[in-house]
């Protein structure tokens, strides 16, 4: 007990030490992760309010820049998405110190996590026509976009992927998608608790397919990490957390979302279904660069394994869940619509953010070399 309270008065005393001049974002974050330290945060910042004004304020400057600009900040985005992650990973347990998770349930966090989620929310929604949306024959609405995005037609980024991209670029890609890879389906575990039905049941086995049916030997994460592995990478979760985009970022704390509030429980599952139609399709690119590089199996086959699983999840998820749930909902079957193209539209502005990010750290690599 001695060693904690010297860390925590330690980390008071740099808080309050905080230059007072106004503090950039990287700042600001730093300070947070402070105050994520702090034991009884509720009970110091009612006493010493102070310790937080500077982040906060980085908090409100940034939910404008990114949120209410015409043209938007992706450095306020990178900070909001960060913060609101740093808050939404105490969800899940990280086999970490137990001390990590003295706030979990701070009111301080939660009212940090509503002041960026609301305006984030409404900013997102804006981006898609819900009243049109809300008009479509819902399943036949899933039924085309499902077989759109089964089979779709190669993009620019496809073709770097599959035909461009060096081993440098497939790294930084690696490195990116180990932010979800080492935990995958972990958002998952979190809706599949209540009644006993066929739609909870399926879900269910997509769980125990990605969890290895309970064999870590056979878990999604493992076989990930035995792809890092293979160049010498960390393999330990969020590793690379600082090289992760904002747009992927948005992807997970979105999911977060919509398995905290079981109010968004058609939206989450709207928004699985798309996930599992089209990762094939984006797996198989990154197989066909592995491929191309000449790479070993162990350095592929996450990708394998994900094509021939998610072919039958996906299946799965509009025939056995999505579509069934449109059943048994009626009034509310569009949500299940409006997830799926929510998913789609956030998983395509993030697939473009890995691939900008692997074409830079091959262009850094390729400055690097001609400097020697």
């Amino acid at each position: 007990m001695h060693n904690t309270a010297t860390r925590t008065t330690d980390t008071e005393a740099q808080i309050t030490a905080t230059d007072q001049s106004a503090v950039n974002s990287d700042q600001a974050e730093q300070q947070f992760i402070q105050l994520l330290d702090l034991e009884d945060l509720d009970k110091k910042l009612a006493a010493q309010p102070e310790i937080a004004t500077k982040f906060e304020k980085a908090i409100a400057t940034a939910i404008k820049e990114a949120y209410k600009s015409e043209s938007g900040n992706d450095a306020a985005h990178l900070f909001l998405q960060r913060v609101l992650y740093r808050i939404n990973r105490l969800k899940l347990f990280w086999y970490d110190d137990l001390r990590h998770y003295t706030n979990e349930r701070s009111e301080y966090l939660r009212k940090v996590r509503d002041a960026i989620e609301e305006p984030w929310q409404a900013w997102e929604l804006s981006q898609i026509d819900v009243t049109a949306l809300q008009q479509e024959d819902v399943k036949q609405a899933l039924i085309s976009r499902s077989a759109r995005d089964l089979n779709p037609p190669l993009s620019e980024d496809s073709i770097y992927l599959r035909e461009q991209m060096t081993e440098v670029g497939y790294r930084q890609v690696l490195a990116i998608a180990s932010f979800d890879g080492l935990v995958e389906g972990s958002r998952l575990s979190r809706i599949l608790g209540g009644a006993g039905n066929e739609v909870q049941s399926t879900l269910t086995k997509v769980l125990l397919e990605e969890y290895g049916n309970g064999r870590l030997s056979r878990k999604h994460s493992t076989y990930f990490a035995q792809m890092l592995s293979e160049f010498g990478m960390n393999t330990q979760p969020e590793a690379y957390f600082d090289l992760v985009p904002w747009e992927v970022l948005a992807c997970a704390n979105h999911n977060f979302l919509v398995t905290e509030r079981k109010i968004y429980f058609l939206r989450y599952n709207g928004g699985l279904t798309y996930f599992e139609v089209a990762g094939p399709a984006a797996y198989r690119n990154y197989l066909a660069a592995a491929q191309r590089l000449g790479l070993s199996q162990a350095a592929m086959g996450y990708w394998e394994l994900h094509i021939r699983e998610d072919e039958r999840h996906g299946q799965w998820m509009l025939d056995d869940v999505a579509l069934p749930l449109a059943e048994q909902y009626p009034n509310q079957a569009w949500e299940i619509v409006l997830g799926y193209d929510q998913e789609k539209l956030m998983g395509d502005r993030a697939g473009e953010a890995v691939v900008r990010s692997a074409r830079e750290a091959e262009q850094t690599a390729s400055l690097l070399k001609a400097v020697k």
